[in-house]
């Protein structure tokens, strides 16, 4: 069988269907002697009997190889500069109580954003001085609470917040230290949701003057005027899903840049930068990202010149990589339910195109409907010889839009009962997932040294009924 014109310019047809692309899975991975998919030898059979489908499969060790890539990259990278690296892993990518442990135990600090996040780490038992809390719109409640624990640092994203935050800060009797979140203006080539350094979004403190001076230039003199506030330095976050390196050198400039204006006007050095995360993974073949140890090259390389340009010292560096580290290591496990094949007008003629539909969809995996985020599929349960078909893997959900997996050369014969695995989602598809049509979310196992456990449990009728008070 030959190549569908229904499949988009980037997939090409398999040699094997059966097959595993490398870069896509977790390093635990591999089709066993019985042809299955298996994480570190157990099977997708076994897991599905033991755990139920749909099933996000974590590969503990893979996680913890890729905390320690970066942390690891960024220290050698960085060494000569004198300033250091912290590595924050960015817990709204997957966090749950075991992530904060493990991410703490390889040498990470932790990255919140809501007084939730800060809860699971609290009870992983984080220390407030290893935690970061970011948003753009904390409560009262949530400030509260960082400051009464001390927390590392608070990212602060407007002068509203500042405000706001300074208040409490006195009301409470502590200081907070703060890191000022400024939009550089540096535009990533990424989805536009999710770009996060333009003018026109709602993150951060601009560097343009709105006529009464940029915000961010204000928002430094009042932290550095105000008793309560500790200014630790600036941050950014140009967006996610970011191969382009040319994007973070960019902005490591422009916020060294503004170091330096703040030294030349307060007379101060800023002791800390936090130049973001976002980095990208390969989420089907069209994806090529880049190892940790090209970026942190990449990066110090540009901080070290720029630091020499503007005689500064160097700052401490952190960073905030979240979908890099999870997202490759965990798939998930569906069963695949009803097919049928549909019949598409092209220009080339009426085209076959097949329809698998699987037992979850965008309830555990809203990328797609929210971003047209593409990912890929395989039959997970065994192999075959069938030649392959140009399909689409669907959910269950009462929308036409509840589509997994886009476009993917799948087995012509993959039937009702089959397992099909997704892999690369780690990232934002738990920690996105919801209750449409009273789906429960489903459970995530992590496997490490061979056994499976339960770290997140499924959700069950009682608790989707728990909260109703009819």
């Amino acid at each position: 069988m030959a190549a569908s014109a229904l499949a988009p310019a980037w997939l090409s047809y398999p040699a094997d269907a059966n097959a595993l692309r490398g870069p896509l899975w977790a390093a635990g991975v591999a089709r066993n002697d019985d042809g299955e998919v298996a994480v570190q030898g157990l099977p997708v059979s076994e897991l599905a009997r033991e755990f139920g489908t749909p099933l996000i499969v974590l590969d503990e060790d893979d996680f913890r190889a890729r905390a320690r890539a970066f942390r690891d990259a960024y220290d050698e990278a960085f060494a000569d500069l004198g300033g250091g690296v912290d590595v924050y892993y960015a817990g709204k990518a997957f966090l749950s109580v075991d992530v904060a442990r493990w991410v703490t135990e390889e040498g990470l600090r932790l990255d919140t954003a809501s007084g939730g996040e800060l809860a699971v780490a609290r009870r992983a038992g984080v220390p407030a001085e290893n935690l970061g809390l970011h948003g753009n719109n904390k409560s009262v409640a949530e400030i509260e609470t960082a400051l009464t624990l001390g927390l590392g640092r608070i990212i602060v994203d407007s002068l509203d917040e500042l405000e706001r935050l300074g208040a409490i800060a006195e009301r409470l009797g502590v200081t907070g230290r703060v890191m000022l979140r400024l939009t550089p203006g540096v535009h990533a080539s990424t989805h536009e949701y999710i770009a996060t350094a333009h003018e026109d979004q709602k993150f951060g403190l601009s560097m343009v003057d709105d006529g009464g001076g940029a915000p961010a230039d204000r928002a430094v003199a009042a932290a550095l005027a105000h008793p309560r506030i500790e200014l630790l330095g600036i941050h950014a976050h140009i967006g996610s899903q970011i191969f382009d390196a040319a994007g973070f050198a960019v902005a490591a400039q422009k916020m060294l840049g503004f170091l330096a204006r703040v030294r030349d006007e307060h007379g101060v050095e800023l002791p800390e930068l936090d130049l973001g995360g976002g980095y990208g993974i390969a989420y089907t073949e069209q994806d090529t990202p880049r190892p940790p140890a090209e970026l942190a090259a990449a990066m110090a390389g540009v901080v070290r010149e720029t630091l020499a340009e503007h005689g500064l010292t160097a700052p401490r560096l952190s960073i905030e990589p979240g979908r890099a580290i999870v997202g490759p290591a965990a798939f998930t496990l569906y069963e695949a339910g009803v097919r049928k094949t549909v019949q598409v007008d092209h220009p080339e003629g009426t085209l076959p195109r097949r329809y698998i539909s699987v037992d979850g969809g965008m309830s555990d995996n809203a990328r797609p409907v929210l971003y047209d985020a593409d990912y890929t599929a395989v039959l997970a349960s065994r192999v075959t010889d069938s030649d392959a078909i140009v399909s689409r893997v669907v959910g269950k959900h009462c929308e036409s839009g509840d589509i997994v997996v886009r476009d993917v050369y799948l087995p012509e014969d993959v039937a009702a009962g089959d397992l099909l695995a997704v892999p690369a989602t780690g990232a934002y598809c738990w920690a996105l997932a919801s209750n449409y049509n009273y789906l429960g979310r489903p459970a995530v196992v992590a496997v490490r040294g061979g056994r499976a456990r339960v770290i997140i449990r499924r959700e069950t009728e009682d608790d989707l009924l728990a909260r109703d008070m009819g």
